[in-house]
């Protein structure tokens, strides 16, 4: 008995091809990047544990509640606009706009903090990498906002066509954010 192999959901995964080869990229460099930090930690543990112990868990915690909420409330939605729940599936995207939005509120309060302090750029090597892994990633998250914010802007408009490929792209990289931060936030905030 030969089972056949549909070679279609490999190439043409949820979001189409180009979103996926995005991810996958994304998360090569976010990783490469970690392992960087790492390895520069191994120089000198006990300066990073240091810096490390100057970021504001709770902060990073509320902002892990905050982006997984949000991923949730995306699936959520996803799942309603392909039942063709499209009210359901606008409530849905509006809460997970509103998550990442608490994400980038809660961030830049972090950010403020962190710049009274004088822990900036150039402060010290842990200090760069925070800055520079999770400046790269707010900048992902501002992205993915503008992008779910024009999803929004197509379903409150029933005049034009909304593809279910461009639902799901925009739910993948939503997605990406908040694997982006569940690799960056223990690293970060309680390994070192």
């Amino acid at each position: 008995m030969h089972s056949s192999i549909d070679h279609k959901d490999f190439y043409e995964p949820p979001g189409g091809i180009l979103i996926w080869i995005l991810i996958f990229l994304e998360l090569i460099t976010f990783g490469v990047a970690l392992i960087v930090l790492i390895g520069y930690s191994r120089e000198d543990p006990t300066a990073y544990h240091i810096s490390r112990l100057k970021l504001n868990t709770t902060f990073g915690s509320i902002n892990t509640v905050f982006l997984l909420t949000s991923g949730y409330f995306m699936a959520e939605s996803l799942k309603q606009f392909k039942a063709n729940h499209l009210p359901r599936a606008t409530i849905l995207l509006q809460l997970t706009l509103l998550g990442g939005l608490s994400f980038l509120l809660l961030k830049g309060f972090e950010y403020y903090e962190k710049i009274e302090h004088g822990l900036t750029l150039g402060h010290d090597t842990f200090f760069n990498f925070y800055w520079l892994l999770t400046g790269f990633h707010v900048i992902h998250v501002f992205v993915g906002l503008t992008i779910l914010g024009s999803i929004l802007w197509s379903l409150k408009r029933a005049r034009t066509p909304l593809l279910l490929e461009d639902y799901e792209a925009s739910a993948a990289f939503w997605h990406m954010c908040d694997l982006i931060w569940l690799l960056l936030f223990p690293t970060l905030y309680l390994v070192l």
